[in-house]
C-alpha cells in the first residue's frame, strides 16, 4: 500500500533513492527536501510546495503535479514521463536533459527555467509561460505550444520538428540552428531566426 504523507512537513529531509511509488504527497512540503533519484512513479502530488528541492534523476513518470511549486527546484535528468503538470510553478527550475515525454504542462509557468537538452516530445505546452527559458538543443517534438508565451526564449538549435506553434508568442525569442521542419500555424514576427 502507497505511503500516505498528505499535508506533511517534509520539508529538508533527506530521502535520496527513497521508494515513493504511487505515494499521496498531496499539499505536502518537501522545499529543500534532497529527492535525488527517489522513486515518484504514479505518486500524487497535487498542490504540494516542493521549492528548491533536489529531484535529480528522480522517476516521476505518470506522477501529478497538478498546481505544485518547484521554483528553482532542480529536476536535472528527472523522468516526468506522461507526468501532469497542469499549472505547475517551474519557474527558474533546472530540467537540463529532462525526460518530459508526453508530459501534460497546460499553463504551466515555466519562465527561466533551464530546459537544456530536455525531451519535450510529444508534450503539451497549451498556454504555458515559458518567458525567457533556455531550450537550447531541446526535443520538442510534436509538442503541442499552442498560445504558448515563448518570448525571449533561446530555442537555439532545439528540434521543433512538427510542432504546433499556432497563437505562439515568439518575440525575442532566439531561434538560431533551430529545426523547424513541419512547423504550423506559427508566426515569427520579432523572432530571431539569425
Amino acid at each position: 500500500m502507497p505511503e500516505d504523507f498528505a499535508g506533511k512537513d517534509l520539508s529538508g529531509l533527506d530521502l535520496i533513492g527513497a521508494d515513493l511509488t504511487g505515494a499521496n504527497l498531496t499539499e505536502a512540503n518537501l522545499s529543500e527536501a534532497n529527492l535525488d533519484g527517489a522513486d515518484l512513479t504514479g505518486a500524487d502530488l497535487t498542490g504540494a510546495n516542493v521549492p528548491r528541492a533536489n529531484l535529480t534523476r528522480a522517476n516521476l513518470t505518470g506522477a501529478n503535479l497538478y498546481r505544485a511549486d518547484l521554483t528553482k527546484s532542480n529536476l536535472a535528468g528527472a523522468d516526468l514521463t506522461e507526468a501532469k503538470l497542469t499549472e505547475v510553478d517551474l519557474t527558474g527550475a533546472n530540467l537540463t536533459g529532462a525526460d518530459l515525454t508526453g508530459a501534460d504542462l497546460t499553463g504551466a509557468r515555466v519562465p527561466r527555467a533551464n530546459l537544456t537538452r530536455a525531451n519535450l516530445t510529444g508534450a503539451n505546452l497549451y498556454r504555458a509561460n515559458l518567458t525567457g527559458a533556455d531550450l537550447t538543443r531541446a526535443y520538442v517534438r510534436w509538442a503541442n505550444l499552442t498560445g504558448s508565451d515563448l518570448t525571449g526564449a533561446n530555442l537555439s538549435r532545439a528540434d521543433l520538428t512538427k510542432s504546433n506553434l499556432t497563437g505562439a508568442d515568439l518575440t525575442s525569442a532566439f531561434l538560431r540552428r533551430a529545426n523547424l521542419t513541419g512547423v504550423f500555424g506559427s508566426d515569427f514576427t520579432g523572432a530571431i531566426l539569425e
